[in-house]
């Protein structure tokens, strides 16, 4: 044993890597299911057995502020692409987040709270069935008939509830202003490796949802403007001329242009002046369908092509207060995100037609909608915040992600893109210390052990800190100390192979690890169990530099545990410095410990370990001097 340990010691101080064994990943025994059914496969593409199942909706949605009262009324087709009999379905009822008795992660004041919603009636293939309103965000509906394999079923509903005086995700943005997000019952996902998505909604998590295809109408008094997910359908219908001819001019317009100004608003000529109008809106193959609606909410727009190769473009639209200093930017912001998201990270064009951020109070994403808070004069932050959720929009709604259990896989990911576009748009040191400020240091020197839980951790059983900081920190820089292990080239060759495998599916984490080791050709389970079935954090030690003629032995030791990326930063006599860069790789052989071997010219005097983004846990002990 000593003489090994003896050997061993040798090959590290000679700088000889020795190749890790390929290591398994952990899999709870519902995934490892999966992969033996054949609807997952180990290259990280979807098996062949994959399925998934879809709803068509269509949704009829009035509301007439400032009565707060939301009625509604939707004919669902449902169809059951699974290989099993679904004697049940569950339907998702999120406003009733709102009731009282909910389940919530903290203090809420009293204009949050509201009764939930009603249901009225529920019509399964034609039967009235009685429905039970004393319910969470969930509820089990047993099916007069077994739905089988490959059939249909048809759900008819009616219901009504009231938005919230307190606006979060959705509610009363102003007495004349609403956000109406999750207005409408929905079924929830039923997939291949949890059966039924039966988890309570909590303030905390976020969503998880079906492909669906979307017809919506929504009905407003005369003089309120509604902007939602999907194309406007009638705008000649619910428009005055010139204002649906602004409208239609702005899809192909590179500069932005006020559709209705303040003035226009408030002299009621904008819309068609029937006692209501009903807008019409349409979507498909889309996770969720979201809408604003106000009477004096200023309107801009423009466009931005996001698919250069057939010169595609996307409307880009912003509902707001007209006192809004940053929104008046707003437009602009999308324009430059959504040129950028598509070209450079992750380099997918956009795929949706249409982008609207409306001015609210929940900086959240909603498909083809942004709800932003204002910041007044801080531009800068402001472009941040809507890149952010622009950011969203591949993940989780262009990849299907599973948001409740495994929120690592999409705030982690528009983490990692809002910090890519702030490098084009502010520079990297403006980046750099905006996400070192807030996204790694309440991380890293908070010594709680829940901020160590693994990322693979199921988000709805982690809270508080260690919620944000695996959903966003920590998961961010797992994507960035990959994207340095692989260089730019194979991770962008790797994150497409991720995307376009898992596109309008539902790929959990699983999928995304074998993705990137089938495209880089390399297996990289090592990688995956440091940084996500681990309790490792960020923290390196210079245990030992000794210097040899023309090179150096840095003996570094991995108290934390992470493998990540760090600069040797070599200084010499005469005060001249040299930056030596090291990957990840370098922790591929032993992630306690190495002895990396330096090439020098001169007489060292110091040397010192920095990981810039990556940061240490305790920076005293990164520091040399002879």
């Amino acid at each position: 044993m000593r003489m090994n340990k003896i050997i061993y010691s040798l090959l590290l101080l000679l700088g000889v890597n020795t190749i890790a064994s390929a290591q398994e990943l952990y899999m709870p025994r519902n995934i490892k299911q999966a992969y033996v059914n054949g609807t997952r496969d180990k290259s990280g593409a979807p098996g062949k057995h994959y399925w998934q199942n879809k709803g068509v909706y269509n949704i009829q949605l009035a509301v007439n502020p400032p009565n707060r009262k939301v009625t509604g009324s939707e004919t669902i087709s449902y169809v059951n692409n699974s290989p099993n009999t679904l004697k049940t379905i569950v339907l998702r009822l999120i406003v009733n987040l709102h009731k009282y008795q909910a389940p919530r992660s903290g203090y809420v004041s009293k204009n949050f709270l509201t009764d939930g919603i009603t249901i009225d009636t529920l019509v399964i293939n034609g039967e009235t069935l009685k429905f039970n309103n004393d319910v969470g965000t969930l509820s089990h509906v047993v099916l007069p008939k077994p739905l089988q394999p490959k059939d249909s079923l048809q759900l008819q509903i009616s219901w009504h509830y009231d938005l919230s005086v307190q606006s979060g995700r959705e509610g009363m943005l102003d007495s004349t202003s609403v956000f109406m997000a999750y207005a409408y019952p929905r079924v929830s996902v039923y997939d291949d490796y949890n059966g039924w998505d039966a988890l309570d909604h909590t303030d905390r998590v976020e969503f998880y949802s079906d492909f669906n295809d979307y017809n919506v109408s929504v009905t407003v008094p005369k003089n309120f403007v509604v902007w939602g997910t999907g194309d406007l359908q009638n705008a000649s219908e619910v428009l005055q001329p010139d204002f649906a001819k602004r409208l239609q001019q702005s899809y192909t317009a590179d500069s932005v242009m006020h559709i209705a100004t303040l003035d226009e608003m408030q002299r009621n000529v904008v819309t068609r002046q029937n006692n209501t109008n009903t807008w019409k809106f349409k979507a498909t193959h889309i996770a969720d369908v979201t809408f604003a609606a106000s009477s004096h909410y200023v309107w801009d727009a423009a466009s931005v092509i996001v698919d250069s190769s057939i010169m595609r473009r996307a409307s880009v639209q912003a509902a707001f207060n007209d006192t809004s200093t940053d929104f008046h930017h707003s437009v602009a912001f999308s324009q430059n995100a959504l040129g950028w998201f598509s070209h450079q990270w992750p380099g997918v064009p956009y795929p949706f037609p249409v982008m609207t951020a409306v001015q609210g109070f929940a900086d959240m994403e909603y498909p083809m909608m942004v709800n932003d808070g204002s910041v007044g004069d801080d531009l800068g932050f402001a472009q941040l915040v809507q890149d952010h959720e622009i950011a969203h929009t591949y993940f989780p709604f262009y990849m299907g992600i599973n948001e409740s259990r495994y929120a690592f896989m999409d705030e982690g990911w528009a983490t990692t893109f809002e910090y890519l576009i702030g490098i084009a748009e502010k520079g990297k040191e403006s980046a750099d210390n905006f996400y070192k400020k807030f996204r790694v240091t309440k991380y890293i020197f908070d010594p709680s052990t829940e901020e160590d839980q693994p990322i693979i951790s199921m988000s709805n059983q982690v809270s508080g800190m260690g919620y944000s900081n695996n959903s966003y920190g920590k998961a961010s820089l797992s994507y960035l100390a990959v994207k340095d292990l692989l260089g730019d080239k194979r991770f962008r060759k790797c994150l497409h192979a991720y995307m376009d495998n898992w596109h309008g599916k539902h790929p959990i984490p699983w999928d995304y690890f074998y993705s990137f080791n089938t495209a880089a050709g390399e297996n990289l389970n090592w990688f995956w169990n440091n940084w996500f079935f681990s309790n490792n954090y960020i923290d390196l030690t210079l245990s030992d530099v000794k210097q040899t003629g023309k090179s150096i032995k840095v003996k570094i030791t991995n108290t934390g545990g992470f493998a990540v990326p760090f600069d040797v930063i070599v200084t010499f006599t005469d005060g001249s410095t040299a930056t030596h860069h090291q990957t990840p790789a370098v922790w591929k052989a032993n992630t306690k410990a190495t002895v990396l071997d330096l090439a020098v010219k001169k007489e060292v005097t110091a040397v010192r370990l920095d990981g810039n983004l990556f940061m240490d846990a305790n920076a005293k002990d990164n520091s040399w001097k002879k």
